[in-house]
């Protein structure tokens, strides 16, 4: 085999001057099997969660037969081109045992964050540890300059499910333009143009970072402990800003499907389901292709809000009123309107999942290198209830997950779904979970 990698350099002579010209990515970079790059380091596999609001139509949503035998029904049908590549999960419950239902906020933290929250304020449980996105980040988003991505689609920032402590979320990006310009604006480098040029601005904030990470021991022992926790959180946010600047100032690895896309039109949020899910499109453009370029590995995208406030166009009365207050149908049995967004919802996820399976990596797809749980924060909204929480899982993380199934939970917590998802994306945990939704039983019909 041929020593080359990407790092590669054609060396000649042009009039009498050395000259240097940087390979382009080729295929001769991947291994035999089209898995991993020559060197050794495995294409990545990302992770992501993607949110809707206000629950299903159990009959309508969860299929009837276990296995691979399944059939989508009315509410999960356009994901049938992507059954191969999918996973629903029924009959996984958030286990109160006493705790309030904080409607529209337990679920979200139950399956999320594998705990139900004791207290509330402002409808806002307090998580007592970060939810799934973030601690996967925190395991395989080393090399990328952004830890993750947040984004809604409501143009309402303080919409995210994405939390580390507390109960204050990580604020998403609403706006495709300024999400294109952070992404791939001055700062982005192409990791396949055969060009690197570090920004000497990022080297001098560098310098200062670290002069500022070389007295903290000093003052830690000087202060008390109520200020050693805010400290030991200030330098931990320092400590990632200087990875995210250490990335930038080495040449990115090459990223076989990576393009940089057009900058997107500037669009006017509002709570429309047009108007949302037009935003849902040009942001998960962008997001797609932050992934392909390894930019990020890690996303949280919320297609509305829990208590959605989605409406369609000429229309006052919102999804989440409309679950409430709008009569069943006697001879359909579910309530017309309301199904509605319901339907719609899983025909925007399969939209990103058609995005990612459309850009090839090695012998699979972007989406074959993922692993993204779509979920919402109850069953049936009417009711708040939390059995049976809706959660499908698509992509088989490069071969590791077990992918076209419907897997019954039989009544166990949703923390066994995330306790999988840790362990087939690598992180060494044997158990998740507190009080009820504790658990340390994987799901073994979904590991390879």
């Amino acid at each position: 085999m041929l020593d080359l990698s990407r790092r590669n350099i054609l060396r000649g002579i042009l009039r009498g001057s050395a000259i240097t010209v940087a390979l382009p990515f080729l295929d001769l970079f991947l291994d035999g099997s089209g898995e991993a790059l020559a060197a050794g380091a495995p294409i990545p596999t990302r992770f992501g969660t993607w949110f809707w609001g206000c629950g299903v139509n159990a009959k309508r949503f969860f299929p009837d037969a276990t296995g691979t035998d399944f059939t989508f029904k009315d509410e999960t049908h356009a994901l049938t081109p992507f059954k191969a590549k999918t996973t629903i999960f029924s009959g996984f419950n958030v286990i109160l045992d006493g705790q309030p239902n904080l409607t529209h906020w337990s679920g979200i933290m139950g399956a999320l964050g594998g705990t139900t929250p004791s207290k509330g304020g402002n409808g806002i449980g307090t998580a007592v540890a970060p939810t799934l996105d973030c601690l996967i980040a925190d395991h395989v988003s080393a090399g990328t300059r952004f830890k993750s991505l947040q984004m809604a689609c409501t143009g309402q920032s303080s919409v995210s499910y994405s939390m580390r402590a507390g109960n204050t979320v990580n604020p998403s990006d609403v706006d495709p333009v300024t999400v294109y310009k952070r992404l791939f604006g001055p700062d982005f480098q192409d990791p396949n143009s055969g060009k690197f040029t570090p920004d000497t601005k990022l080297m001098v904030e560098q310098s200062v970072l670290s002069s500022v990470k070389d007295g903290r021991e000093n003052l830690m022992r000087k202060v008390g402990a109520a200020d050693r926790a805010r400290l030991d959180e200030y330098f931990t946010s320092i400590r990632e800003v200087e990875q995210q600047l250490a990335v930038q100032l080495q040449p990115p690895a090459p990223a076989e499907a990576c393009r940089v896309p057009k900058m997107p039109a500037a669009l006017e949020p509002g709570t429309t389901w047009e108007a949302a899910t037009q935003m849902h499109d040009q942001l998960t453009d962008l997001l797609v292709m932050a992934l392909a370029c390894n930019q990020t590995r890690v996303f949280h995208v919320a297609l509305s809000a829990a208590v959605s406030n989605l409406r369609r166009a000429g229309q006052s009365v919102a999804l989440h009123e409309l679950t409430h207050e709008e009569p069943i149908d006697d001879k359909l049995g579910y309530q017309i309107q309301a199904t509605y967004f319901l339907e719609r919802s899983m025909e925007v996820f399969a939209s990103l999942l058609g995005k990612l399976d459309a850009v090839k990596e090695g012998n699979g797809t972007l989406l074959d290198h993922s692993l993204i749980l779509a979920l919402s924060e109850s069953n049936l909204a009417k009711l708040h209830t939390l059995e049976s929480l809706p959660m499908v899982v698509a992509g088989s993380a490069g071969g590791k997950w077990r992918a076209g199934q419907h897997v019954s939970g039989k009544g166990d917590t949703t923390s066994r779904v995330g306790l999988t998802l840790q362990q087939v994306m690598g992180l060494p945990v044997g158990s998740w979970g507190t009080g009820p939704n504790a658990t340390s039983k994987s799901i073994s019909e979904v590991i390879v």
